[in-house]
C-alpha cells in the first residue's frame, strides 16, 4: 500500500499515538539538532569558501581555472545526489550520510593543502561528491524519521541554519583570510564535522537506519542509474567549459556535453518533467526554475555592486545579507500548519516575487537609483524563495513512496544542481558575449577601477531573461497537484 493510501482503521488494533511536541521535543531533539548542524556546516562552508576562493587562485596562480573551482563542485555533487538515493533507498542513510560528510571534509583538507590550483580543484570535486551524498541522504532521513506535520518545520529550521553564516560567514572568512591566510578557512572548517557526527549518527541510527523493506533486505544498485549519473555529470562539466570559452572550436565540447545530458536527464528525472505534467514532475521541474533563475541571477549582483557602482567586495557581499533573514522568514510561513491548504498560491506568489527581484535588481546600473533599493528588492526574492523552496521540499515527500523517497530527492536535487548549472552557463555566455569579459576573471576583481571593463549591457541580458523563466515558474506553480481521476470501484 503507498504512503499516501488512506488507512483503514482497524478495532482491535487502534494506531499508535504519535509523539507529541515539535521538531525540538522529546521524541525527535537530538535528531534534528544533529542533522541541521550538518546543514549549518554545509552554510557555513558555502559562504565562507567563497569569500576565500578569490584569494586562494591569485596565490596558486590559477586565476584561468578559478569558474573551474565552482563547477568541479557542482559537476561531481550531480553524481553524488544519484548514489545517495540508490544508496539511501536501499540501505538507508546512514552510510551515506557518513560516507559524505567525510568526503566533504577531506575535500576541504585537499584544496587547504594545495600546492597547485589543478591540486585545489580536485579538493573541490571531492568536497561536491560528499555535498551530494550529504543533501539527499538528509532528506530521505526527514521522510523517514518525521511525521508529515512535522517536516515543514524541519525544512524551515534548514532555511534558517543559512541566516547566521550568511551574515557572518564573508566576515569570519575575510578576518581570517586577511591574518591568517586563506588556507585556514579551508582546514578550519573540517574541525566542525565533530558535532554533527557525534550528534546526529547515533539518532538516525535509531530512527531511520536500514532498507524500507527489512524483510527483503538490500536490494542491489540499478546500474542504469548510476551510468546516467556519470552521464550528467560529465556532460554538465563539459558545457560549462564550452561556455566559459566563447571560440568556435567550443561548440565541440557543448555538444558532447549536450549528448551525454540529455538522455541523463530524461532517465533521472521523473516521466513528463519538462512537460510540466501534474503532479511530482512538476515538483520537481519548479525546484529547478526557481533555482536555476534565482542562483544564476544572485551569482551576478556582487560583481555588479563591484564594477558598477564601486562598491568593496564586503559590501557588496552584505548587500545580500538581509536576503538571508527573509528567505528563512518565507521558509518559517510556509512551515505553518494553517497555510497547508493555501501552500498553491504561497508558491504562485513566491515565483512572481522571485520574478520581480530579479528584474528590478539591473536598476541600480542606473546612478540616481540607490544602491540600497537592490538590497530591498532582493530581500523580497528571497522571501518568494523561502515559500518556494521549503515547499517543494514538502510536497516532494508527501508524494514520494517511502522506498521511492531517496531517487525522489535525487531527483529534486539534481533538478536544482543542473538548472543552476544550464543557466549560469548560459547567463556567463550571455554576458561575456556582450563585453562582460570572462566571468571567473572577474569575480576576483577586487578594484573598482577596473569597472570600464564590464558594460552595463551585459548585465541586463543577465537579469532580464532569467525574471522571464522565473515567471515560467509561476505557471509551473499552478500544477504541483495532480488532477483527481474518477474513483475506481471499491474505493
Amino acid at each position: 500500500m503507498s504512503a499516501l493510501e488512506p488507512r483503514v482503521p482497524q478495532i482491535a488494533a487502534p494506531a499508535p499515538t504519535p509523539p507529541a511536541g515539535g521538531i525540538l521535543g522529546p521524541a525527535y531533539r537530538t535528531l534534528s539538532i544533529g542533522i541541521i548542524s550538518v546543514v549549518f556546516l554545509i552554510a557555513f562552508e558555502a559562504t565562507a569558501v567563497g569569500t576565500a576562493m578569490p584569494v586562494a587562485a591569485r596565490e596558486l596562480d590559477g586565476i584561468a581555472l578559478y569558474a573551474f573551482a565552482f563547477s568541479a563542485y557542482f559537476t561531481t555533487s550531480l553524481f553524488g545526489m544519484v548514489l545517495s538515493g540508490q544508496w539511501a533507498d536501499r540501505q538507508g542513510p546512514l552510510r551515506p550520510l557518513t560516507v559524505g560528510i567525510g568526503a566533504f571534509a577531506a575535500g576541504l583538507v585537499f584544496s587547504g593543502t594545495a600546492g597547485s590550483m589543478w591540486v585545489f580543484v580536485l579538493g573541490r570535486a571531492v568536497q561536491g561528491f560528499g555535498g551530494g551524498l550529504v543533501i539527499v541522504a538528509l532528506y530521505v532521513v526527514v521522510s523517514r524519521a518525521y511525521e508529515e506535520r512535522l517536516r515543514p518545520a524541519i525544512m524551515a529550521a534548514f532555511a534558517a541554519s543559512w541566516v547566521v553564516p550568511s551574515i557572518v560567514g564573508p566576515l569570519a572568512s575575510g578576518t581570517v583570510t586577511e591574518h591568517l591566510g586563506w588556507r585556514w578557512v579551508f582546514l578550519g572548517i573540517p574541525a566542525l564535522v565533530v558535532v554533527p557526527l557525534a550528534v546526529a549518527l547515533p539518532a538516525i541510527r535509531r530512527t531511520a537506519s536500514g532498507p524500507v523493506d527489512t524483510a527483503a533486505g538490500p536490494a542491489a544498485f540499478d546500474r542504469r542509474r548510476i551510468r546516467l549519473a556519470l552521464g550528467i555529470s560529465a556532460g554538465a562539466g563539459l558545457l560549462q567549459y564550452a561556455a566559459q570559452d566563447l571560440r568556435w572550436l567550443s561548440l565541440l565540447p557543448a555538444a558532447a556535453g549536450a549528448a551525454l545530458m540529455v538522455p541523463a536527464v530524461l532517465g533521472l528525472l521523473p516521466r513528463g518533467t519538462y512537460r510540466a505534467r501534474r503532479g511530482l514532475p512538476s515538483v520537481v521541474l519548479l525546484r529547478g526554475v526557481a533555482a536555476g533563475s534565482f542562483i544564476a541571477a544572485e551569482s551576478f549582483v556582487p560583481l555588479m555592486l563591484v564594477t558598477q557602482r564601486g562598491l568593496s567586495p564586503t559590501m557588496a557581499g552584505f548587500s545580500l545579507a538581509l536576503g538571508g533573514v527573509t528567505w528563512a522568514a518565507g521558509s518559517w510561513m510556509q512551515s505553518k500548519g494553517r497555510m497547508a491548504p493555501y501552500r498553491e498560491r504561497l508558491m504562485v506568489g513566491g515565483m512572481i516575487m522571485v520574478a520581480v527581484a530579479i528584474a528590478a535588481a539591473p536598476a541600480v546600473l542606473i546612478e540616481s537609483v540607490p544602491v540600497w533599493t537592490l538590497a530591498l528588492a532582493w530581500a523580497v526574492g528571497c522571501l518568494g524563495m523561502g515559500l518556494v523552496i521549503g515547499s517543494t521540499s514538502v510536497l516532494l515527500l508527501k508524494l514520494s513512496a517511502p522506498e521511492e523517497a531517496g531517487s525522489n530527492s535525487a531527483a529534486l536535487q539534481i533538478s536544482d544542481a543542473l538548472a543552476n548549472v544550464v543557466l549560469l552557463a548560459g547567463g556567463g555566455a550571455a554576458f561575456a558575449a556582450l563585453g562582460g569579459g570572462s566571468v571567473g576573471a572577474a569575480h576576483a576583481v577586487a578594484d573598482a577601477a577596473d569597472a570600464g571593463a564590464t558594460h552595463p549591457g551585459a548585465f541586463v541580458v543577465v537579469f532580464l531573461p532569467m525574471a522571464c523563466v522565473a515567471l515560467v515558474g509561476a505557471w509551473v506553480a499552478t500544477r504541483l497537484h495532480a488532477d483527481r481521476p474518477p474513483a475506481p470501484a471499491g474505493r
